[in-house]
């Protein structure tokens, strides 16, 4: 099964996204339902797709495990809880069915250490007791903390989101590369091959700028611990996701059949408990 292991879906009617602060968001200013996701799904034979939240709302999550029950492609929902409530298992035992997974702006937290926090790792131990994932939306800032907390919780899946976020645009490597080569050796810890055009400069970017980065996570992860997501359409800000695509192909092109199997995937199957309906 071909699984686009990490997409956004949202209606400006309905909510609106706080993350798009400024005028560089304006190309992606609009909603984005499913119908307009299918096409490229249909053009490039994926089966599946995983949803990812885009905003700090139970209401959004909703909306978006809603789509789960349909007939289309959507199999799994990474939504948002707040991890620091004392009542998150009980919080998360009402959810609809179809939630794989919860992800929160750590980014955008002021303090880098935030997964660090007593409340937070025992908010990460409720998704443990859960058996749900939690996707690390991390940039390399936050790269020490989420080592902490990936270690501090064997028991827990783990995904890094688009790599941790590297400074493509810049031809920045180190810190990044040791760090991720430290994460790859925590076996409860898989990458998703996503969002690392949006981190390249969006109007001049070239596959040999980004490849390094790919490969990098690839070499340290291994194909059974990596999967390919195409964060459409934030990643239309830089490509379209054709691009994606053949960025993704070209990154895995050094290997087998069945290594390239698992990252358009067999590791998204896996990790999120998802398949065919």
């Amino acid at each position: 099964m071909r699984i686009d292991a990490h997409h956004h879906l949202w209606d400006l009617t309905r909510r609106e996204q706080p993350w798009m602060d400024g005028p560089w968001a304006d190309p992606i200013r609009r909603s984005y339902a499913l119908t307009d996701l299918t096409p490229h799904l249909t053009a490039h034979a994926v089966d599946g797709t995983v949803l990812v939240q885009s905003s700090s709302s139970y209401e959004e999550t909703a909306d978006l495990l809603a789509l789960v029950a349909g007939e289309g492609p959507v199999r799994g929902v990474v939504g948002w809880a707040d991890l620091t409530d004392p009542a998150l298992a009980e919080v998360l035992a009402a959810l609809p069915a179809g939630l794989v997974g919860i992800r929160h702006q750590v980014q955008d937290e002021p303090d880098p250490d935030w997964l660090t926090r007593p409340d937070v790792l025992r908010g990460l131990g409720a998704l443990a007791d859960a058996g749900l994932v939690y996707d690390l939306l991390v940039t390399p800032r936050e790269l020490a903390a989420a080592h902490t907390a990936v270690r501090a919780l064997p028991q827990l899946a783990f995904v890094l989101d688009h790599a941790a976020k590297p400074a493509v645009a810049q031809g920045d490597w180190q810190p990044w590369a040791d760090a991720i080569s430290g994460l790859g050796r925590l076996p409860n810890l898989s990458c998703k091959l996503s969002g690392l055009v949006t981190e390249a400069d969006w109007d001049a970017w070239r596959p040999q700028q980004i490849l390094p980065y790919a490969r990098h996570v690839l070499d340290v992860f291994g194909p059974d611990r990596v999967m390919f997501g195409s964060d459409w359409p934030v990643c239309t800000l830089a490509a379209g996701y054709e691009d994606v695509v053949a960025l993704a192909e070209s990154a895995t092109g050094r290997l087998g059949a069945a290594e390239r199997s698992a990252v358009f995937g067999g590791t998204a199957g896996r990790v999120y408990g998802i398949g065919a309906p």
